[in-house]
């Protein structure tokens, strides 16, 4: 008998490939108004943000639709494959594990970001509602069924290196794509 079903309960497809619809309805909101967004708030940001740097500002101003569209295509490849591996695994992958991980602390971060800036902010809507939810959710079921791996500080940090790198990579690739600077 599997140490799955030794626990009680068995790891879904709605908690492992579940990753992916959850990020796909949170992407959904991001593309459909993050680049109008930022062309619109950017300057009040960077009145109301005069410590951050120059570049952060550069480079959030010079992401263009199509290079948006094309990096967010390039990070559903990196989500559905670790909703597949997880799939594979029964919840087990730790790439799985971490991404989930790292979709979740991702949600806290657009959280932070519209408390920041006292509004709304492109994702702010989602992640309370499909992101962190999601998340908990998932790794609960993760835990009942005794795959979860503890996450400790060191996994936190893990996990948001992994969305902070995929994020990267990601846009690395649209603006070879796009042919962006």
């Amino acid at each position: 008998m599997s140490d799955i079903r030794a626990q009680g309960e068995r790891v879904g497809p709605a908690v492992t490939l579940g990753l992916l619809a959850a990020w796909v309805l949170h992407d959904a909101e991001e593309l459909a108004t993050g680049p109008g967004w930022i062309r619109e708030n950017l300057p009040a940001l960077r009145k109301r943000f005069p410590g951050v740097p120059e570049p952060v500002w550069s480079a959030m101003e010079a992401v263009e639709p199509r290079e948006f569209a094309v990096a967010v295509g390039v990070m559903a490849g990196f989500v559905g494959s670790a909703a597949v591996a997880g799939h594979r695994t029964g919840g087990r992958s730790g790439f799985y594990q971490g991404a989930l991980d790292g979709f979740g602390l991702h949600g806290l971060v657009h959280l932070a970001q519209a408390a920041a800036a006292r509004g709304y902010t492109p994702g702010s809507v989602t992640s309370p509602l499909v992101v962190v939810p999601f998340t908990l959710w998932a790794r609960g079921r993760l835990r009942r069924a005794g795959v979860l791996k503890s996450a400790r500080t060191r996994d936190v940090a893990l996990g948001l290196a992994l969305a902070a790198g995929a994020t990267a990579i990601s846009h690395a690739v649209a603006r070879a794509v796009v042919g962006t600077r």
